[in-house]
């Protein structure tokens, strides 16, 4: 039996928060040593501290490094370090489907206000434009601060607002995130 070509693109979007989702069929993957170029200014000295395969399915969606800075991310401190996250797409996935299963993401960690859940879903849908296969998404996170990201090496978008950053970076790192496994790849086994 074969399936629609579109209702796999909705079905691999909506099973998917933010920058493209969680599923099942995750799996380890090899990633680089050097960082991402936009790093060189947003994080300065990033190093890889881990990753991860998504497959939803047979599909291979994307792959996930987390970036950090002089000091490693931990369980306990991924909110108060600057980090960034970095996702290769494998597949097409549209940017307003992305943004709008990250707010979702978003609300595991507790609730959010009808305005501000508004406004956030507003400045994703401007911040995540529609990828396809090796399209890269890179979100940097300004502890204290907000948020920023890049496409394809190039800056997107900005939003400073330090609540959002914490709970959309919170999607893969907080221990409400809907994978653990894919937690503990990017962080390390959580004590």
């Amino acid at each position: 039996m074969s399936v629609n070509p579109g209702r796999r693109r909705v079905m691999l979007a909506l099973a998917a928060p933010a920058l493209g989702g969680f599923g099942p069929g995750l799996r380890a993957q090899t990633a680089p040593s050097a960082p991402p170029p936009e790093l060189a200014e947003a994080l300065p000295g990033a190093r890889l501290q881990g990753s991860r395969r998504l497959r939803y399915f047979a599909f291979h969606v994307y792959d996930i490094r987390l970036w950090s800075g002089a000091q490693a991310v931990t369980a306990a401190n991924w909110a108060e370090q600057p980090l960034a996250l970095e996702l290769l797409y494998a597949r097409k996935l549209a940017g307003r489907q992305i943004a709008e299963r990250s707010l979702e993401e978003m609300k595991r960690q507790g609730d959010i206000g009808t305005a501000e859940s508004e406004r956030w879903l507003a400045a994703m849908i401007a911040a995540f434009p529609d990828v396809a296969d090796g399209d890269r998404l890179t979100g940097v996170q300004l502890p204290g601060q907000g948020a920023r990201f890049f496409f394809n090496g190039k800056l997107r978008s900005e939003l400073m607002d330090a609540t959002f950053a914490r709970r959309f970076f919170g999607v893969w790192l907080a221990p409400e995130s809907s994978e653990p496994a894919m937690r503990e790849a990017l962080l390390g086994p959580v004590r």
